[in-house]
Order: C-alpha cells, then sequence, then structure tokens
C-alpha cells in the first residue's frame, strides 16, 4: 500500500480539549505514520511540497468511530416498530418475526447494506452481537457457521471491520424456560456446544475478529456462564454482555438466584477489563461499585434506550465510578453515533437536571477509541502515530454545522455531515458517497426481501 497524505482543516488530536487546525496526516499501509499540526499555518520541515499530494480535507476530522454494539438485521424494522403501544417485550416479538425470514444469503444483503450505512455516518468498525446462528427450526445449515461468515464478508464488502460477537443464547427466560419459535434458531443446546461451533468459526480477512457474548441473565443459565466466559479469556477475545435493560430482568434474577443480574456476572467471573455491559440501564450502587471495580466497560445505546422505553442509565455516576464508556446503535433504528454521543450528555441531564456532564472530548472517547478498545482493536480511534489509519470528516459548512465552533461537532452534527471517510488507510466514503455500495437502493431490496 502506497503513503497517504491528507491535510485537515481541523483534527481533533489525543489529549486535546478541541480540536487543532491545519494538520497534516501521513499514513503508510494502513497506519497513521505522522500527524502534524502546521505551526501559524505554515508547512513542516520537509517543505512545501510534501503538501502538494495531500487529500485536503475542510471541515473537521476524527478519528474513526466505533459502534460497539449493534444487530444488524434489526435495521428491517425502522419505522415498523416504533408507532403504538407496547413496550420492550412487544417489540422483541416483531423482531424475531424477521429474524425467522432470514437466511445467509439474505442476511449478507441486508447486513452489508447496513454496514454501508453505517460506513456514511463515520463508523469504521462494528460489534456484531450475533446470535441468528441456525437455520428455521434451530436445524444447523451445512457449514454450522454460515450466518457468521455472512456477516464477516458484509463488513468486508462494506469497507468497515468488524468484531463478531459469538453469542450464546440457551433459554427463553432465568428460571430456564426453553427457547421456541424464531428463538430455536439462537440455541446451541449448552455452552460446551456454542463453544465447540464458534471454535470452529475462523473468518477470512485481517478486517475480522471474533468475540463472545452472553446474550444476558436471561439466556444462559448460571452454572454455564463461566463457560463462555472462559472461552472468551483463553483467547484474548472481548466478552459482552446484556445487561439490567428492563427492571423486569432485575427483578427476575433475584426471585430466581437472590441476586442482581450483575452479581450474579461476578459470582461467575464474567465481569473483567475485556468484558463490556450493554445497556447497564437499571444498576444498583451496588452493581456499579461491582462494575468499576472490575473495570467492566458499559456500552450505551441511547436511542435505543429511548425508543424500547427502557430508561436513562446513569452515565455520569458510571464514569465516576471508573466504568469506560462506549456506544452503539443496538437496533439501528437510528445509525449515527453523534445522536448517540449527544444523548450521552443531554439524557443525563434530564436524569439529573444538571447540565455539562461530560466534556466534548469525553464524547469524542466514548465514540472513537472506548468503542474499539471494547471491540478488542486497542490499536485504533486516534489520530496519532502508529495508530490504524481510520478518518471521519465532518464538513463545516452544512446547515447544521454552519458558524458553529469545531469543539462543538457533538451538539450539532449528524451522521448526514460526514463527507469523508477511511479505514486502514482505504477511502471507503468520498463527498459523502459510499464507493462500493448504493446504499438506499439496497437497503430497500435487502428489507424488502425479508419483509413484504
Amino acid at each position: 500500500m502506497t503513503a497517504t497524505r491528507w491535510l485537515a482543516e481541523y483534527a481533533w488530536l489525543p489529549d486535546h480539549d478541541e480540536p487543532t487546525a491545519d494538520v497534516l496526516i501521513e499514513a503508510e499501509d494502513g497506519r497513521f505514520t505522522t500527524v502534524t499540526p502546521l505551526i501559524g499555518g505554515g508547512a513542516p520541515d520537509a517543505g512545501v511540497e510534501v503538501l502538494a499530494d495531500a487529500v485536503r480535507l475542510p471541515g473537521l476530522t476524527l478519528p474513526g468511530l466505533a459502534n460497539a454494539h449493534s444487530h444488524a438485521f434489526h435495521r428491517a424494522l425502522r419505522g415498523r416498530t416504533h408507532g403504538g403501544r407496547g413496550d420492550f417485550w412487544t417489540w422483541r416479538d416483531q423482531m424475531y418475526a424477521v429474524a425467522g425470514r432470514l437466511d445467509p444469503d439474505s442476511y449478507l444483503a441486508l447486513a452489508r447494506a447496513a454496514y454501508a450505512e453505517m460506513a456514511l455516518a463515520g463508523i469504521t468498525c462494528v460489534g456484531e452481537f450475533h446470535y441468528l446462528h441456525h437455520g428455521p427450526g434451530g436445524t444447523p445449515y451445512d457449514e454450522p457457521n454460515a450466518m457468521s461468515a455472512a456477516l464477516v464478508e458484509a463488513a468486508a464488502e462494506a469497507g468497515i471491520r468488524i468484531t463478531l460477537l459469538d453469542t450464546c443464547y440457551l433459554t427463553a427466560s432465568v428460571d430456564g424456560r426453553p427457547l421456541v419459535g424464531p428463538q430455536l434458531r439462537f440455541g446451541d443446546g449448552d455452552a460446551v456446544r456454542w463453544a465447540d461451533r464458534a471454535d470452529a468459526f475462523h473468518p477470512a480477512g485481517a478486517h475480522a475478529r471474533v468475540g463472545a457474548a452472553v446474550h444476558s441473565v436471561r439466556a444462559v443459565p448460571a452454572e454455564q456462564l463461566s463457560t463462555v466466559a472462559r472461552w472468551a479469556r483463553d483467547r484474548d477475545a472481548p466478552l459482552h454482555v446484556h445487561l439490567s435493560e428492563q427492571p423486569a430482568e432485575n427483578d427476575a434474577c433475584r426471585a430466581t438466584h437472590g441476586c442482581t443480574p450483575t452479581r450474579l456476572l461476578a459470582d461467575r467471573e464474567v465481569l473483567g477489563p475485556a468484558t463490556t455491559a450493554v445497556h447497564a440501564t437499571h444498576p444498583t450502587s451496588a452493581d456499579l461499585t461491582l462494575l468499576g471495580d472490575s473495570r467492566t466497560g458499559v456500552c450505551l445505546c441511547p436511542t435505543t434506550e429511548r425508543d424500547l422505553a427502557d430508561g436513562l442509565g446513569p452515565a455520569r455516576r458510571m464514569a465516576d465510578a471508573g466504568i469506560p464508556l462506549s456506544l452503539g446503535s443496538d437496533s439501528n433504528a437510528v445509525v449515527d453515533l453523534f445522536e448517540e454521543a449527544r444523548a450521552m450528555e443531554l439524557d443525563e441531564r434530564l436524569r439529573t437536571r444538571r447540565r455539562g456532564n461530560f466534556t466534548g472530548s469525553d464524547l469524542l472517547g466514548a465514540a472513537s477509541a472506548a468503542g474499539h478498545t471494547a471491540l478488542g482493536w486497542t490499536d485504533a480511534g486516534r489520530l496519532a502515530a502508529g495508530a490504524r489509519a481510520d478518518l471521519v470528516t465532518v464538513a463545516w459548512d452544512g446547515v447544521r454545522t454552519a458558524g458553529v465552533p469545531a469543539a462543538g461537532v457533538f451538539f450539532a452534527a449528524t451522521a448526514a455531515d460526514v463527507r469523508h471517510v477511511v479505514v486502514d488507510g482505504r477511502t471507503v466514503v468520498a463527498d459523502g458517497r459510499h464507493l462500493r455500495v448504493d446504499v438506499a437502493r439496497d437497503l430497500r431490496a435487502a428489507i424488502g426481501a425479508v419483509t413484504s
């Protein structure tokens, strides 16, 4: 791969409270080699000729964004489940209906379009919380990981990296009710058989890696949680888990196990620095201490949490407890990490009636470096020499951002303002257009195939 240079009008560099003007960024073989502020707008020591072949990036350039929690097939539900009455559980029934229609080919088409939409939004890496493993009725495909392979191929074709979080999903409730209907497609029988299937999958391409997930304490019996956690530890892989998304989950766990879901996970050695709890909307004070002391991360998904009427999690208290915070699109009702980052602050204002809970650099960290770390890509999410050459440029001449200082990006911009996206040194989005996928056309076709 040849060397590439970009000249950013503004760039948000690590450990800076606000963006820096006129930054020369150079990359080779998919990694940044130098990131150089041009003092006073002048040229670096190498001379003006260094700038001649640099790609100009007008606007604000950020590190690549990381979507730490996605269910790609939920993209087919957008606009179909958001009106009317109901709660998480009624929404879940509609989600199961779509899950029941997918096969490896249709999943590839839908996920490719969904991931391409993410690329347009500045997302350079996705964590796919994947539990749709088998065919109808739970019958394995001839290739047991055909659905996993479809997701990995979809990310490659969309031009982004993926951490496939292979999810263990064995029961329908905390008290062990069996899977039924579309849920049968999720189950492997027990955690040992889940581990055997997960072990057999070796993704093609350097853009992909495999992690593990416990769907929730509803879906994995307590005595089998440690099997999943041990599998992840033995492979130095990230481990994710839905946690305390609804009060009903907490109540059911107390009724069955006499403790909160967080306490149960701690007792079964699921928590730790490589673990990310998704949502954690209803933790107790003791839960926050367990998460913070173990350095377990939390992935907030504000749009989904609002859409499903889950509630508002205590984001500031989490951060104060030492819990790393990342962000995810979850149900993909909206694919916009600027909105999710903005909500991290604004939802906290609603919860506490206090402003100024997070700085702009806090929000950037949650949307970039923290998300990459949660997905096992610790060398991404920073505009710095040695890091993966991911960058996202936000236009600063549109109606949403005109007149806004660069530091106000997370309170002004949306995914629609993204103009340029580079992943591992390769341009994926230029002038707001995906270079590989006709995203709107492919979304319409893929969604129509599984909803009509």
